[in-house]
């Protein structure tokens, strides 16, 4: 199969339309035109990524987060990134990123899955038209009310993570869940209109986590990592689904950094 045709069922799972503007996805490096045979799925394009699709004479690469995104004015070796973009080229991997639409289209209700929410409702809404809305993150409730120290033990398991932060009282009781994958600390606003008790995120700083607490909410990061690793096993499973013919390859799951 082409290229381009593989690229055709992504995007009418995750139109592009549905990506911010500053994002940057779709192909990024390499031919719309390559056959492709085998596809190596993984969160991001890092070296060892990179290194192990060539190894495995991967033909294409579909990432979440993109490889090329500030704008480059020459692709050398001189800098991880061209080195990368270097290594795809030489290796004729055509290279493709799925990351805003693909957060509106598939992560946001992936982590939704995850912890049973129902009642779902789109968190922060990027698109609408007289049928639907659509946009990032979502909130829920849970399938029945427990503490915050209960809801960080579920949210561990279901994310399969060995830890998550928590901005907030342990002894609170919850039902009412925001879930945004990803960076969440510009969505905490929409979560508090929104109405709900906590709001479960992959990434939230310091400030950002006693501020929402401040305003009556509680929030468990579950590292970026954490939850968007969903990707992955998502992206797998809807490729062997529409294109049964494609053989899989993913990168190992874990995080990018370790506890000490």
């Amino acid at each position: 199969m082409k290229c381009l045709e593989i690229i055709g069922q992504l995007e009418l799972h995750s139109p592009a339309s549905y990506a911010e503007e500053w994002d940057n996805i779709g192909l990024l490096v390499g031919r719309y035109d390559k056959e492709v045979k085998t596809m190596f799925i993984a969160l991001d394009a890092t070296d060892d990524v990179i290194a192990e699709a060539v190894r495995l004479e991967t033909d294409m690469l579909l990432t979440h987060h993109p490889l090329i995104f500030k704008k480059m004015s020459r692709v050398t070796t001189d800098n991880f990134i061209g080195r990368r973009v270097y290594e795809l080229i030489r290796n004729d991997i055509s290279y493709f990123a799925m990351h805003t639409n693909f957060d509106v289209m598939g992560m946001a209700d992936a982590a939704a899955d995850a912890l049973f929410l129902q009642e779902r409702q789109v968190l922060n809404v990027t698109y609408k038209d007289d049928i639907s809305k659509e946009g990032c993150g979502r909130t829920g409730r849970l399938k029945m009310r427990m503490s915050i120290a209960d809801l960080a033990e579920f949210v561990k398991q279901k994310f399969c993570v060995p830890n998550v932060r928590v901005f907030g009282n342990l002894d609170d009781t919850v039902e009412s869940v925001a879930v945004m994958p990803g960076s969440g600390g510009a969505y905490i606003k929409d979560a508090i209109n929104a109405g709900v008790d906590v709001m479960i995120t992959g990434d939230i700083d310091h400030h950002e986590g006693i501020d929402a607490v401040a305003q009556g909410i509680t929030v468990i990061d579950a590292g970026h990592y954490g939850i968007e690793k969903l990707f992955i096993p998502y992206m797998e499973e809807f490729i062997r689904r529409k294109i049964p013919e494609l053989t899989i390859y993913k990168s190992e799951k874990k995080e990018p950094f370790v506890v000490v």
